[in-house]
């Protein structure tokens, strides 16, 4: 009995013991460091010191627009109007890392479903707001079926994901160079006048659903315009995806993203889960080239969708999401701070220097934001 007793004694491990094991030591050391920080540097620490310095020198360039001669209204209404362009665009990217999937290079596919959406609903004859909804029904059904395809063929390939997404992208951007020559559309606003066959490359919407949304409850107060519809329209998809992450179906997802095998264990269907992520980021992907497309006031096809890809990446990461982790906030971040820049650097520049170079600044600022937020991906996770 007494060796027994010796034996549990033994084999029992004592409480203390247990607390130091279950704190990491870098743990412990980063807590520490995060209380002796004051306010200003526990900010900077989390929020991120690249995103304060983006958000520094982009309040420099809305500081410096009225001084160069820029209206000051007028440049807001840009940065608000590019943010409510794209931010469905970068929403996209949500359910994807949340499911363990990356980052979704092969947006292009979501948004191929859109344009075909798109052409569609004029191509059956819907004009004014009407197309905007018809486009968005028939997009839903192609975005579903595409991204079946794009989800299972993920699941065949784990651990590769954003590598073949890439492909994925390109290639079924290059295959729809050919659909949209060979496609029998007839309507006369959108094919090639001479021959009566083959879609344009850039296709007006005016007519149709030009500022469908960017009309609903738009605020004009001088030169400042805002564009309520699209940034309520952005806050529903918002709310909703944020409801959806909180559901049951939702958080299996996230535990999918997080730890595949405890989500197993657990009785969740790993591979069901990551379709379903998959299939309703290709949808959103979809959404957002729409809403885009009627702030802009053009359908445009070909290789225009080819790296629509990367500044909805590039806008995430900078907000602060992670390839395994994201958020409605970063997302929100995320969107203002790279279109605020990308919009506003070549206005103030141009007026700076007096020399029409927008496009070649727009590139270099476009190109670099894209490269500092690829080679940070990892940075989300840390902060």
């Amino acid at each position: 009995m007494r060796n027994e007793s010796k034996d549990q004694n033994l084999n029992s491990p004592s409480k203390p013991q247990d607390v130091r094991k279950t704190v990491p030591a870098p743990q412990q050391a980063a807590e520490l460091e995060k209380a002796q920080m004051g306010p200003v540097r526990a900010l900077a620490a989390s929020f991120g010191l690249p995103r304060l310095i983006i958000t520094a020198f982009l309040l420099l360039m809305f500081i410096a627009a009225p001084i160069v001669g820029n209206d000051f209204w007028t440049q807001i209404s840009n940065v608000i109007n590019r943010f409510s362009w794209n931010a469905i665009l970068v929403l996209a990217m949500v359910p994807m890392i949340h499911s363990g999937c990356g980052l979704n290079f092969g947006l292009p596919l979501g948004i191929i479903s859109g344009l075909l959406g798109a052409t569609l609903s004029i191509e059956f004859g819907f004009t004014g707001a009407a197309s905007f909804f018809m486009a968005i029904l028939i997009a839903t059904p192609i975005s579903v079926v595409l991204g079946c395809g794009y989800g299972w063929l993920l699941n065949r390939i784990k651990g590769g994901e954003m590598m073949i997404a890439t492909y994925v992208g390109f290639s079924s951007v290059s295959f729809m160079c050919m659909m949209w020559l060979l496609l029998p559309y007839h309507s006369p606003t959108m094919v090639w006048g001479f021959a009566g066959k083959g879609l344009r490359t850039t296709i007006s919407l005016e007519g149709f659903y030009s500022e469908a949304l960017a009309r609903l409850l738009r605020i004009q107060i001088g030169n400042l315009s805002i564009p309520t519809g699209t940034l309520l329209f952005f806050a529903l998809m918002a709310f909703l995806m944020w409801a959806f992450l909180h559901t049951k179906t939702g958080t299996a997802m996230t535990a999918v993203g997080s730890n595949p095998t405890f989500a197993r264990a657990a009785g969740v269907n790993v591979d069901r889960m990551r379709l379903l992520s998959v299939v309703l980021s290709t949808w959103l992907g979809a959404l957002g080239i729409l809403v885009y497309e009627q702030g802009f006031g053009f359908i445009q096809l070909y290789n225009a969708p080819f790296y629509m890809a990367l500044p909805a990446v590039s806008a995430i990461l900078i907000g602060g999401a992670s390839v395994n982790k994201a958020s409605i906030v970063n997302v929100l971040i995320g969107t203002f701070l790279f279109q605020g820049m990308v919009t506003m650097t070549p206005t103030v520049m141009n007026s700076i220097i007096h020399t029409d170079m927008s496009e070649v600044i727009r590139i270099i600022v476009s190109q670099g934001m894209i490269l500092y937020a690829l080679t940070r991906k990892s940075e989300g996770g840390s902060h």
